[in-house]
């Protein structure tokens, strides 16, 4: 990511519907299918500035993984040094079959390689432990935003699929996320590709922004909702959470 777009996250992600929600909704996946205890290893890739992994260090231990500076210093001042390391989703500084939870949160777009990325990640994770990855879904969505982050793509659920080596893991649940979010974050995106040739004035991101109080609540509560049942497949969505479970 571009340096000030760390700035940008730290300075949202722990009031924002969505980097909220979102950390609730993995974590809801890791307590369903494999409950974390005291002599367990999370060990999470692409941590940006550590705030999913600080969820976890009063239930089990934590390792915090990124190769950008920014990262690493925000990361260490808030786990400590001693939780973080440098490295990247395709070298990971892990010992094999290590790992009991391993999570990516909206990090293997960024990796040019994603599905080495997969593999390495099957590398670490031991037997029975649990793989939890989200990733920005629909080409169609691709806006200034994806590329701002630096993305190398967005994913279908087929897509992403296509990357797992089923001979190291069964898919647990993979399904589209961010459901309610789509016909809105569609027309926005739209707005602007039309209007950004026209427009040169900088202009602030919806994303960036954090909306009222009870808007805020309302939209947090249905994206965990929505992410977290198990009745319904929706066929679209802004993005796309996949459990893998190692075999």
């Amino acid at each position: 990511m571009n340096p000030n777009e760390y700035a940008n996250l730290a300075d949202v992600e722990t009031r924002h519907w969505f980097y909220v929600g979102k950390r609730e909704i993995v974590r809801r996946w890791i307590q369903r299918l494999r409950p974390l205890g005291a002599d367990d290893l999370l060990a999470d890739c692409g941590t940006g500035t550590g705030v999913f992994a600080a969820d976890y260090m009063s239930t089990c231990r934590v390792v915090a993984i990124d190769d950008h500076e920014e990262s690493l210093v925000l990361a260490s001042q808030r786990l400590g040094p001693a939780r973080v390391m440098e490295g990247t989703c395709t070298n990971l500084p892990l010992a094999d079959r290590s790992v009991d939870v391993l999570t990516a949160l909206d990090v293997i777009e960024h990796v040019e390689h994603d599905r080495d990325a997969v593999k390495e990640f099957s590398r670490v994770v031991k037997p029975g432990g649990l793989v939890v990855m989200t990733v920005p879904a629909l080409m169609s969505l691709w806006s200034d935003w994806d590329v701002a982050l630096h993305h190398f793509r967005r994913y279908s659920r087929r897509a992403l699929l296509d990357l797992v080596p089923r001979e190291h893991f069964d898919v647990a649940h993979c399904a589209y996320i961010n459901v309610a979010a789509l016909p809105p974050v569609m027309l926005v995106r739209t707005f602007r590709a039309l209007t950004r040739a026209s427009d040169a004035t900088p202009r602030t991101r919806l994303e960036d922004r954090i909306p009222p109080a009870p808007f805020n609540a309302v939209l947090k509560w249905s994206f965990v909702f929505l992410a977290c049942q198990r009745l319904i497949r929706f066929p679209a969505g802004v993005g796309l959470l996949a459990v893998l479970r190692r075999k």
